[in-house]
Parts: structure tokens; sequence; C-alpha cells
């Protein structure tokens, strides 16, 4: 892991604990890297394959994204992995495995490899409807009057 910090717009941010675990994959073209849930989400050709969660156990340590049918097979081979307890359609490395570093960057290594069994696509975001706009119910628009309470609110506080 680096020790030094990092500047960012002034402020200096401390290198995330699992940041080591991602640095391999960042040379990959389709390598992404984001944020969900507070921890940090990898992307490989738009595959969601792993998360590193920094925070208090259950959030502490590595989840594989990964389809049922393959989670037999992973549990086999990596004996330290189990259902994450909040995620269970995910599988949990946590931190305090006694072969977690190991584990971890062969985890890493196979997801470099495109291992079919890391991986999931995820889901196409909804868009979001912004409070205040007009909702459309097939071809016709609602009138004012029926847009949700919650719009209705925030006109009557503008024009006061």
């Amino acid at each position: 892991m680096r020790e030094h910090f990092k500047e960012s717009g002034g402020r200096v941010i401390k290198p995330h604990r699992y940041e080591w675990l991602w640095e391999p994959l960042e040379a990959d073209p389709s390598f992404g890297l984001r944020a969900m849930f507070g921890c940090k989400a990898v992307y490989l050709d738009g595959k969601l394959m792993l998360v590193l969660a920094a925070k208090e156990e259950p959030w502490r340590g590595m989840l594989v994204c990964t389809e049922h049918v393959h989670q037999a097979s992973l549990v086999a081979e990596f004996g330290e992995l189990s259902s994450h307890p909040i995620l269970p359609k995910w599988l949990y490395l946590p931190e305090s495995a006694g072969t977690f570093e190991r584990a971890a960057a062969h985890l890493v290594e196979l997801s470099r490899r495109r291992d079919p069994r890391i991986g999931v696509v995820p889901k196409p975001k909804k868009k979001k409807l912004s409070i205040g706009v007009c909702r459309s119910v097939g071809s016709q628009a609602l009138p004012k009057e029926k847009a949700p309470p919650v719009a209705a609110a925030k006109r009557r506080k503008k024009s006061r």
C-alpha cells in the first residue's frame, strides 16, 4: 500500500486501504473505478468485478461480484469466501481472514484474466425524475394539479 498522501484541489487525500489491489488492473483500457455505497467498485469491460470495502465489518474486505451458479466453485477454491451477510448475492472475503492478502491478490488476478465466474453486468440505471417537472403518462402529460405532492409543496413555498 502507498504510504504517501495525494493532493487534490488543495486537499490532502489519504489513499484507500486496498488501493494496492486495484493497481494491477489500472493499465487495462477497460478499467473503471467508481464509488459504491462508500466502497470502491472495480469494473472491467463494463462488468462489475470486485468491491473493496474499508469500513467496519461486514464492510471490511473484498466482495466478489458473481452469479449464484458460480459461488460454489469459488468457495471450493477459496475456502475463506462466504456469502456476504447483507448482500448474499455476492461472496465476501473479510480482511480478518488469515489468508486475505494472498486470496485477494489471486482474485484480482483471476479478474484480470477475465475468469468467467467473476463479474456481473450491472443493471442499467433508471433515470431519475426531477421534482417539479411534470411527469408524462403514456403520451399525455399530467396537469400541475395532478403532480406529485412534493412538487406541489415546493411550488407553494416558492410563491410565498
